[in-house]
């Protein structure tokens, strides 16, 4: 089987979903560890392993291990950035944890970018930017109820 470099890079989007939803916030950090997390706006959050693992580990609420969610990527652009690649892509994410049925938390837009080097595709940054937004306080430290 043959992956075109669109195909590798939607594949690290949706190795980000599932390591996410696993509570694998070590597994985020390696996936993560050559790029800046950043805000919508540019705002550095955490670069680098350590500091990704970290700020997911601070950020993000678990039960038995696990956030009780699945993210979920769709409606990716990918356009060439030089030698690398850009993608922004839009996300869901669902929870459903002890107390709180199924349902919708929070939507919005990843902007991505990626080099490639002799080991393959790789981050070097991504922006978070919340669209619409439920009930984020059974996942998010910190974060009042919703309506």
């Amino acid at each position: 089987m043959h992956l075109t470099d669109g195909d590798q890079i939607r594949n690290l989007l949706g190795r980000y979903c599932h390591l996410v939803d696993a509570g694998d916030f070590a597994g985020v950090g390696e996936l993560l560890a050559r790029a800046t997390l950043c805000g919508e706006h540019g705002t550095p959050l955490a670069r680098g392993s350590a500091e990704i693992a970290a700020f997911y580990e601070r950020l993000v609420l678990r039960y038995d291990g696990r956030p009780g969610t699945q993210h979920a990527v769709a409606n990716t652009v990918l356009e060439p950035a030089g030698d690398g690649a850009r993608a922004t892509s839009t996300y869901v994410v669902l929870q459903a944890v002890e107390g709180l049925p199924l349902q919708p938390i929070i939507t919005g837009t990843y902007r991505d970018t990626f080099a490639r080097d002799e080991t393959g595709w790789h981050f070097t940054e991504r922006r978070f930017a919340a669209g619409l937004s439920g009930r984020l306080d059974r996942h998010m430290a910190g974060r009042a109820g919703g309506s």
